[in-house]
């Protein structure tokens, strides 16, 4: 069904690869300005990571084994809200390789890999462009999502290996919706506060 509000536009399907790009109006201080890169979308519930969120912790303190495959800026970075303790990593593998041949890691969408933190470094060294690792994640039961995206929260949105690495966070909220062209480029201006437009 096409919405024809301004702003809005057909999303595009839901599923691993895909990015949740948080709308204007998700005032939710966990997803405020949030890039949500979906790893798993079930049945049963959908798992992403927020993309644009770094911490304060190095990748060097926390997981020193796997510091030098991190990408920059080489920090730790939140991946949600839920449970903070555990650590996922995603990859992006070298055009060539195959997540079917490489040790440590599970295809989650293209070149786009989860990697086995517990798994060699060594292992996946040579094949990875770079890596970067979430601490927590962001989660969503049966039908959550869907009721979330149609009351307007988040824009669904195809996703590129690059997100998932790039050394260009801090307004990867605004260059996503730039290049899914009108109208959904036009909210990249959005001001964070209304009141300072």
């Amino acid at each position: 069904m096409r919405d024809d509000r301004p702003g809005r536009q057909a999303t595009a399907p839901v599923g691993p690869g895909t990015l949740l790009v948080a709308a204007p109006n998700l005032t939710d201080p966990n997803f405020s300005r949030t890039v949500v890169y979906l790893v798993e979308h079930r049945e049963h519930g959908s798992l992403g990571v927020v993309l644009n969120r770094p911490s304060e912790a190095s990748v060097r303190d926390v997981l020193p084994r796997w510091a030098a495959l991190a990408s920059g800026p080489g920090t730790v970075f939140v991946g949600g809200p839920v449970d903070g303790t555990t650590a996922l990593c995603l990859a992006s593998l070298r055009p060539g390789h195959r997540p079917d041949g490489v040790e440590g890691v599970v295809g989650v969408n293209g070149p786009v890999v989860l990697v086995d933190l517990d798994s060699e470094p060594a292992a996946v060294a040579s094949q990875v462009r770079g890596l970067r690792v979430f601490a927590g994640y962001s989660g969503w039961d049966s039908g959550q999502l869907a009721g979330e995206i149609a009351r307007g929260d988040w824009f669904v949105v195809p996703g590129l290996p690059d997100d998932v690495t790039t050394d260009r966070h801090a307004d990867l909220w605004g260059r996503v919706l730039r290049r899914q062209g009108a109208p959904l480029a036009l909210l990249s201006t959005f001001p964070v506060e209304i009141g300072l437009n």
